[in-house]
């Protein structure tokens, strides 16, 4: 049979997809935009006809596709969410399950870089449903934005039943097989677009003082947000930057364009931009769209300390909820529940860091809540997302420090100079209180 002959044979309707779900699988969808909607609406369906139950569903970051289908609210009882990063959505269900005593979703705290590892820990994963691209006229279909576990986790799972999406970008170093596929959907729908919000006053401040600490030639890693981007614009005027990250963003996208990125100087994957997984706006989907200069690489390959370490002068950037005294970390937890998760964070902490030359930053806002509350803290109201020991440049819209072999008074003194001045008193006494100053 021909290519074209194993499609039209696997092609099937959104129910008949989701006919092929039974009551106890282990699901897992794509993240992000790779979420199928119309498998996912039909996933739903069958779920609220009573047709499944005990369905364990596995992923990351939600978009409200899932938020409308498989994660209603009136469905946590025959479909059971195993989420590893909360958003919006799943902070929703857990409020409202809270409040009725009910059971929602379950949160997996894990590194991106091992998501495929942990989705399979427990068994076989039963059924990946994922968007995907068009079919070339090889026979593959490309993951588009998202690698990330979906392509590892397709070639480890019973079935693999995928949504073609007109839409979805053509991108190198993602593809899979028509003869890996067993179902096929089609649905062209306009993937969904993450505008940042526009950028506060500290994020220009920030902005500055990171590009400060990146030379020339340096690889980089971004978060989202309007604080990656402004980082972003202020690297414009540089020279040969390479791109090595989890998230491909706008604002990376715009240092290509610029011409600021050549990725020339990249010891891993020399001349092209390697991701994980894309989010943004239409613009960034375009561009992403069959660019020779850009490639997608699996999470566990992307997000490896190890790998990171191989380009010279790697510079990571990431964000945090609270900073303690010592310079632990907590980037998940919030008012006394979890917030998101630690993702990547620690992954391109330590590897930035191992690479010769390389620079692990944190950068955040001093305060929280409009100014009422301080980023930093005596203790931290959460987890440890990365640990003091790991912690090495901190970067506020009032400085930076470099807590690399600093004592523990060095490092108290450091970041009292980075909290807001209002609060600069206050943390003076509780370090004074519990010796750390």
């Amino acid at each position: 049979m021909t290519w074209q002959e194993i499609y039209a044979a696997r092609r099937l309707t959104a129910t008949e997809a989701a006919n092929r779900i039974e009551s106890g699988s282990r699901v897992c969808m794509g993240m992000a935009l790779a979420e199928p909607p119309a498998i996912l609406a039909a996933i739903a369906a069958r779920a609220e006809a009573d047709e499944i139950d005990e369905v364990k569903l596995y992923y990351f970051h939600s978009t409200p596709h899932a938020g409308a289908t498989v994660l209603r609210y009136d469905l946590m009882d025959r479909i059971r969410p195993h989420c590893f990063f909360l958003g919006p959505i799943e902070r929703a269900l857990l409020e409202r399950g809270a409040a009725e005593g009910k059971r929602t979703v379950a949160f997996v705290p894990g590194a991106f870089s091992q998501a495929p590892r942990l989705m399979t820990a427990q068994a076989p994963i039963d059924a990946y449903v994922a968007t995907v691209s068009p079919m070339d006229r090889h026979g593959f279909f490309s993951l588009g934005t998202n690698n990330d576990y979906g392509s590892t986790v397709a070639r480890s799972a019973r079935q693999v039943i995928v949504e073609v999406n007109k839409h979805m970008p053509r991108v190198r170093g993602g593809m899979i097989h028509v003869s890996e596929v067993d179902g096929i959907v089609e649905n062209d729908l306009p993937l969904l677009e993450y505008p940042n919000r526009p950028p506060a006053p500290e994020d220009a401040a920030i902005g500055r003082i990171v590009a400060g600490l990146v030379d020339d030639g340096a690889c980089l890693q971004m978060g989202i947000g309007a604080l990656p981007d402004e980082i972003c614009a202020a690297l414009v005027q540089h020279r040969d930057l390479g791109i090595h990250t989890e998230l491909l963003t706008p604002g990376l996208a715009a240092l290509m364009k610029a011409g600021a990125v050549t990725n020339a100087r990249k010891t891993t994957d020399p001349g092209l931009a390697i991701f994980t997984f894309v989010l943004g706006d239409q613009a960034l989907y375009d561009f992403i769209d069959d660019n020779a200069a850009i490639e997608s690489r699996p999470v566990a390959y992307v997000n490896d300390p190890a790998v990171i370490a191989r380009n010279d002068r790697v510079v990571s950037v990431n964000a945090t909820l609270q900073i303690d005294l010592s310079g632990a970390c907590n980037s998940e937890h919030l008012a006394g529940r979890q917030f998101s998760a630690a993702g990547g964070q620690l992954d391109f902490v330590r590897g930035a860091y191992a690479s010769a030359g390389g620079r692990s930053i944190i950068a955040c806002h001093s305060t929280a809540r409009a100014g009422t509350v301080s980023r930093i803290t005596p203790r931290l109201d959460g987890p440890v997302t990365t640990p003091r020991n790991d912690t090495h440049i901190v970067v506020t819209e009032f400085g930076q420090a470099d807590l690399k072999g600093l004592s523990a008074f060095e490092r108290a003194r450091a970041l009292i100079g980075l909290a807001h001045p209002k609060f600069r008193d206050e943390l003076t006494a509780a370090a004074k209180a519990d010796g750390s100053l």
